[in-house]
């Protein structure tokens, strides 16, 4: 009994997809879950799995071809549609009896090739019997065997030619199915192309170096009869491991009725003793029949596909891929088996080092301190329900987005290490860098009044002080207590009050008063080791200025020649998340901007009394 397998759905919005690559032919069998084909849509290049076991007997849809999802893609069944693929079908039986003894023919014709038995060969020759023998059986050495072309497969959604880099094989040589055959650069990939079908290597049709379109033939693969007739003729002890079929010729001719069943078993009793004699002969000739290391890794490859970047990578390694199991869907060897194996060849390699004396042990990882509160319930906080409230509140009311700016601070950070002793002393009050940024942020508002500012229904209320918000983090939760009219404070006035502030939101100790009436407020996100946030605006305010930690990183500076130079500086984010009702991008670049200047410039030896 047959099934169709169909296009499965490949994602929300994919309504169609092409085969780019079948990975079986006509007449192989597929276990469940192994790969089947290849499709590529505009999202996503995947392989497609059988839903069943059995074996193929048609392929609906050809490579480069689409299909829409749903549509029929291949008909799987128990062999019985294929049989006319095997060497014992009816097909052969049905067809002219002359074709009996032609194959009978073919496996005594020549004494020095191993024999190709149908079941091997391509879906394409095993449809056409009297056409690939009539030219197996001409006698010519130097004819073209029936091959089947090997075509430059889509590398890309928009590579439309590739060129070959280097051939892996050369003319004459056998290949077995996946083995790669050549590599292929594009302006996107370099990769393997391997063989569609098992073979030899009967023609190069594209050099290495040359350009290929998609589409185009590169090389064609056949039985190799003529290909490899020439360079085997010399060898001796051929004849004598192929008598097996041709004294079973006779009986073909005798029987023609069975004429498929005397073929085959001489094809299959006789496939080990030609290859070994094949190998006798090659061992004293000419070293291009040494096996390569594509080959090695090939040939020791025991099941399912593997693709060739799995392939090259243990190549490479020098990993057999034979004792890799493959964790994938069937068994499939994957990239993350192979580096395994390869991890475990390095384990072993290092083991004799293990024997030196062993380094003073590592020491202990750190404890961790588990919260008491893990694993139990308690009743939320009034202060985190108000919070939460007035952040919902306010992300839907406002249309808010951030904007942010990069700011060298490496002047302010050399003023700050030569005052900030005697400041303390002067002021009574730490020289943090927060007064510098505030000041900063004040001179902005007072040029950019857009962000001091308020919507009230129709109207925009601009205010005439700066009323600076100072997001404080607490045992308790997030207060923000406001340094009213910050404007007309220096930068001793702002260190005081934020000092002041900070102090008594840590200890409890604010009064209403101190949280309300801010037009603007600051969160020191870099406290905490942040480089970057989108703090949320607090109603009614329009605007937020985070800033974030202080870094040391390398950056491009100009010396006093003008010239550019890589140093390293103290770097930091600042970041403006605002409301767009009130703000538009361009104001807050330019804010921003302003900031920038006058903190990297650093003109605040005034305000230090340097």
């Amino acid at each position: 009994m047959s099934e169709t397998v169909k296009m499965p759905a490949l994602g929300e919005s994919v309504t169609e997809g092409t085969v780019t690559r079948w990975l079986k032919s006509v007449g192989d069998t597929v276990e469940v879950d192994e790969p089947l084909l290849e499709v590529s849509t505009d999202k996503v290049d995947t392989e497609i799995p059988s839903p069943i076991a059995g074996t193929i007997e048609e392929i609906l849809v050809e490579e480069d071809d689409d299909a829409e999802v749903g549509a029929d893609l291949v008909v799987i069944g128990d062999g019985s549609g294929s049989e006319s693929s095997d060497s014992g079908d009816s097909g052969a039986e049905e067809t002219s009896q002359e074709e009996a003894p032609a194959e009978s023919e073919d496996l005594a014709s020549d004494d020095t090739v191993a024999p190709s038995t149908d079941d091997e060969a391509p879906a394409g020759e095993s449809e056409k019997p009297a056409e690939g023998e009539s030219s197996a059986s001409s006698g010519e050495p130097g004819g073209a065997a029936s091959g089947e072309d090997v075509t430059m497969p889509a590398l890309g959604e928009s590579v439309t030619e590739g060129t070959v880099t280097r051939w892996l094989k050369e003319v004459g040589d056998s290949v077995e199915v996946d083995e790669p055959l050549l590599e292929v650069s594009t302006d996107k990939v370099d990769t393997e192309i391997p063989s569609p079908v098992a073979g030899t290597l009967l023609e190069i049709r594209v050099p290495e170096d040359e350009d290929a379109e998609v589409g185009s033939v590169l090389a064609v693969i056949g039985s190799g009869e003529a290909a490899s007739a020439p360079a085997e003729e010399p060898s001796a002890p051929a004849p004598k491991a192929e008598e097996a079929p041709a004294k079973e010729a006779p009986k073909a001719e005798e029987k023609q009725a069975e004429a498929p069943k005397a073929e085959e078993k001489p094809a299959e009793e006789t496939t080990e003793a030609p290859k070994a004699a094949e190998q006798k002969a090659q061992e004293p000739s000419a070293p291009a029949a040494a096996p390569k290391a594509a080959d090695a890794v090939s040939g020791a490859e025991s099941s399912g596909y593997v693709t060739p970047l799995v392939r090259k990578m243990a190549n490479e390694a020098g990993v057999d891929l034979s004792t890799v199991k493959g964790s994938g869907l069937g068994g499939r060897i994957r990239k993350q088996d192979v580096q395994q194996a390869i991890d475990a060849q390095k384990s072993a390699a290092a083991a004799p080092a293990s024997s030196a004396p062993a380094a003073a042990a590592a020491p202990a990882a750190p404890k961790v301190e588990v919260s008491s509160k893990r694993g139990t319930e308690e009743k939320m906080p009034r202060i985190r329900k108000v919070i939460g409230q007035r952040m919902m509140e306010s992300l839907h009311e406002m249309a808010q987005l951030t904007t942010a700016v990069e700011v060298d601070l490496t002047r302010i950070a050399k003023l700050r290490a030569r005052a900030k002793d005697d400041f303390a002393a002067r002021e009574g009050a730490k020289l943090t860098y927060l007064p510098f940024l505030m000041m900063a942020a004040i001179e902005g508002l007072k040029t950019y009044p857009q962000l001091n500012s308020t919507i009230d229904g129709d109207k925009i209320v601009y205010h005439g002080s700066e009323n600076i918000g100072m997001a404080a983090d607490t045992e308790r939760g997030l207060v923000v207590p406001v340094i009213k009219n910050a404007g007309d404070l220096n930068l001793a006035g702002l260190a005081r009050q934020i000092g002041d502030l900070g102090s008594r939101a840590k200890g409890n100790k604010l009064v209403p008063d101190d949280l309300a009436g801010a037009t603007f407020t600051i969160t020191n996100t870099g406290s905490g080791g942040a480089l970057w946030d989108t703090p949320i605006v607090p109603a009614p305010q329009v605007g937020i200025l985070g800033t974030g930690t202080i870094t040391k990183r390398p950056a491009v500076v100009q010396n006093a020649e003008g010239d550019d130079t890589i140093a390293i500086r103290s770097m930091m984010y600042l970041f403006l998340s605002y409301d767009h009702r009130m703000v538009d991008g361009g104001d807050a670049a330019r804010f921003l901007t302003f900031m920038k200047k006058r903190l990297e410039e650093g003109a605040f030896e005034g305000e230090l009394g340097l």
